[in-house]
């Protein structure tokens, strides 16, 4: 239970999602996150490290540890499914009503 403690904390899921991607400085990863504050992210980061999932590289660069870069593995099939659920949810739907944005 602790993971799921841990990964529904706001954003901690997004910062090792932006990781995945390869080593990022503070600022760089604080841009892919859409701008959240930094206060926020530096406390997710040293939850994240401190859970093992990702390193800070000398002073700058933060990265995921294998145990991290397992997790994104791990949800590869959740991102699949949340980008099939967001397609179904575009498409209009019989019995479904149609909302403003379906009629533009």
């Amino acid at each position: 239970m602790a993971a799921l403690d841990l990964f529904g904390r706001r954003w901690s899921l997004r910062v090792m999602w932006e990781l995945r991607q390869g080593p990022t400085g503070f600022r760089p990863l604080q841009q892919r996150c859409d701008g959240m504050s930094s206060s926020v992210l530096r406390q997710r980061l040293v939850e994240l490290t401190e859970a093992g999932l990702v390193t800070q590289r000398g002073t700058s660069d933060y990265t995921l540890t294998d145990l991290g870069e397992d997790a994104c593995r791990a949800l590869g099939p959740l991102a699949r499914w949340a980008e099939g659920w967001a397609d179904a949810l575009a498409e209009p739907q019989p019995g479904r009503r149609a909302s403003t944005e379906d009629h533009v």
